[in-house]
């Protein structure tokens, strides 16, 4: 098969940032599928994990990243339950095993879920990451429902990125939040609120920007950008007894310290830690990829794809990466096989 992989961490710019590689086609374990890929799409977290998996050192074997992908399913293993040789499917895949920058790929069938039916392969591609992230984070973590949390206020830090992008819209369609987005270009403001988002507050001055949109407070905040940057604002913004969510991690400590007083409760949320540590509930990803997929199909979402390259090619992996670290990027990239 073909794949496109590295062995050493370098600059995007240099040649061997990407490069193509024959390997075997892999053979699926008792309850993986073989799927025969049709389109990717990439995220911040490929990039971050090209440049700094093989730092100091050249591998022996090339590393395959990519972690969003549509495909069929060409063999299952002898436990698989849920899908059958011939279905269309979608996934975001796990981050302990090679991923689907490649013309095949194994997956844990309980991480998967069929392709919505209405949408392009390209369009399917932009939603199983972006979506299991925004569903965890609100519905698994912050403990969001429709029945006690309607018509409450979240606030999105960074909402025209790919995770923002899908969280506006099951934030407003499952849990019927007021949702404020922030974002400091029209371009994005745009976005944003193509995307469902109730008001735009600019990034640039959070605080005076949420006042003069009518947010004094929220009762939720997530983060997906800089919590280190932003963290005295939220502390600012959170409603006592409200809550903070992040998926960005942190280079230096948290200040947890100042939630202290309004009793608030903070969470993290990291998309593949159901399938890196196999926890009891790994099957809950199938689950929530099945009510997206069901949530797509029935138009109450749409997709995140805002740019799609045509070519499985190392110059088109090299160009979607460097948009994305540009830190421009809107919606989701796409690479059609």
């Amino acid at each position: 098969m073909q794949a496109i992989g590295f062995k050493k961490s370098l600059a995007i710019k240099e040649e061997k940032s990407f490069e193509e590689f024959e390997l075997p086609i892999p053979s699926p374990g008792s309850k993986d599928l073989l799927i025969k890929i049709k389109a990717i799409a990439v995220n911040p977290v490929d990039y971050k994990i090209r440049q700094n998996s093989a730092k100091d050192t050249e591998l022996a074997e090339p590393k395959i990243i990519g972690w969003d992908a549509v495909g069929t399913v060409e063999a299952i293993g002898q436990d698989v339950e849920l899908f059958k040789i011939g279905d269309e499917v979608f996934y975001a895949g796990d981050i302990t095993r090679p991923g689907c920058n490649a013309t095949y790929q194994v997956v844990d069938e309980r991480i998967v879920a069929h392709k919505p039916t209405s949408l392009s392969a390209t369009e399917a591609a932009s939603m199983p990451l972006t979506s299991l992230t925004a569903w965890e984070l609100l519905f698994d973590r912050m403990n969001i429902t429709k029945e006690k949390d309607a018509g409450k206020t979240l606030l999105i830090i960074g909402g025209a990125g790919g995770v923002g992008s899908i969280a506006t819209q099951i934030a407003k369609q499952v849990a019927g939040l007021k949702v404020v987005c922030t974002a400091s270009r029209k371009e994005t403001s745009d976005w944003c609120l193509k995307m469902g988002a109730d008001a735009v507050a600019n990034h640039l001055d959070l605080v005076s920007e949420c006042e003069k949109a009518g947010f004094i407070a929220f009762d939720y905040i997530v983060d997906f950008v800089n919590l280190n940057h932003y963290w005295d604002d939220m502390v600012t913004l959170i409603k006592p007894q409200g809550h903070i969510g992040s998926i960005t991690g942190s280079d230096k400590p948290i200040a947890l310290n100042k939630l202290k007083n309004k009793s608030v409760s903070f969470s993290w949320e990291f998309m593949y830690t159901r399938p890196m540590f196999c926890t009891d509930d790994m099957i809950q990803q199938h689950r929530i990829l099945k009510n997206i997929a069901e949530l797509l199909d029935d138009k109450k979402i749409i997709p995140t794809t805002n740019t799609v390259l045509n070519g499985f090619t190392a110059e088109n992996l090299k160009l979607a990466h460097e948009m994305l670290e540009s830190g421009t990027a809107i919606g989701k990239i796409v690479i059609s096989f």
